[in-house]
């Protein structure tokens, strides 16, 4: 039994010398980014969420997780469980916050209470005509320039010191559900893919993969969903565009089925864009996937850890 069950992701947070140059990069990565009281760089997306992305001054580094709880009530049980207080959240939305500490000291906001924001206009998705499907007639598609449109924050990939301890912190605490398990060897777990569990409601994939690294306990990267294909295929020319850095992409994944597309920021720091991902419920279970099958596509590039290794070989 876990104490709450997390209802997913809100947000992610980063340190930067310069919140200039993040919010120049996040607008051309299809963000709403505004100072904030507190002095920090807040960026939205599309959707409810208050916002998705926060940036305080500092050396570059990755600052918290934020996680979603359903009630104030969940809240006050984590408070409780883990001798903390529950704390006025100074951001945009308000609301309360929780804040933890997981096993490598990473910290972890834990949020309920907020005030949803006023979603933002989108521009609607082309209907797409396939060899057995016509929907689109006497129309052609006409997409304007510009950045992708991030609608929501969907998962982050942290990389940690003991796969084991992590996972039963998380559990533990916010009901996670393996929905893959990744194996080295037979037997030998180093992580998992881990979906919020919201009974017979569909959710994603994975809002969490925790990663055993020999580098040690570190972020990975953060993943934003985008309006669709061609959003997400109009925000890479415009990111290509203005010079930012590719990191791989665009593919499909094997795990998740995410067609994806990642970059970096200034700071190397690194954010997907991603679209057309799997949605389980908790009977849905679990499955074990190896290594491999993380870094492989169903179309696409290969990832570069993966092209290295099979050029070793060849």
């Amino acid at each position: 039994m876990s104490i709450i069950k997390i209802a997913d992701i809100s947000h992610v947070r980063f340190t930067a010398p310069d919140l200039q140059r993040m919010e120049d990069f996040l607008v051309q990565f299809g963000l709403a980014p505004a100072l904030w009281s507190d002095g920090a760089l807040y960026a939205r997306g599309a959707g409810s969420a208050p916002f998705l992305h926060a940036t305080s001054v500092g050396e570059p580094g990755f600052a918290a997780l934020g996680l979603r709880a359903e009630t104030l009530a969940d809240l006050d049980a984590l408070a409780q469980a883990d001798g903390v207080p529950v704390e006025h959240l100074d951001a945009p939305g308000g609301g309360k916050v929780v804040r933890l500490r997981d096993p490598d000291r990473r910290l972890v906001e834990v949020v309920a209470g907020q005030t949803p924001a006023e979603p933002l206009p989108m521009d609607a998705e082309s209907l797409r005509n396939s060899a057995t499907d016509h929907p689109r007639v006497r129309k052609s598609v006409c997409l304007r320039p510009g950045p992708a449109t991030v609608v929501r924050l969907g998962h982050c990939v942290l990389e940690v010191s003991d796969f084991r301890a992590a996972e039963a912190w998380y559990k533990s605490r916010f009901g996670l559900i393996t929905s893959d398990e990744i194996e080295v060897a037979p037997g030998v777990a180093i992580g998992a893919f881990l979906r919020c569990d919201r009974g017979l409601a569909p959710t994603d994939h994975h809002t969490l993969f925790l990663l055993q690294s020999p580098r040690g306990p570190g972020f990975q990267h953060a993943a934003f969903e985008v309006a669709g294909l061609d959003d997400l295929m109009r925000g890479h020319t415009h990111l290509k565009n203005a010079g930012r850095q590719a990191a791989w992409g665009v593919g499909r994944h094997v795990l998740g089925s995410q067609i994806f597309d990642y970059w970096k920021d200034p700071w190397g720091h690194e954010v997907e864009h991603w679209t057309d991902g799997d949605l389980f419920v908790a009977a849905d279970g679990s499955n074990t996937k190896t290594l491999h099958d993380v870094l492989n596509v169903q179309w696409g590039p290969t990832h570069p850890m993966l092209a290295r290794v099979e050029a070793d070989r060849s």
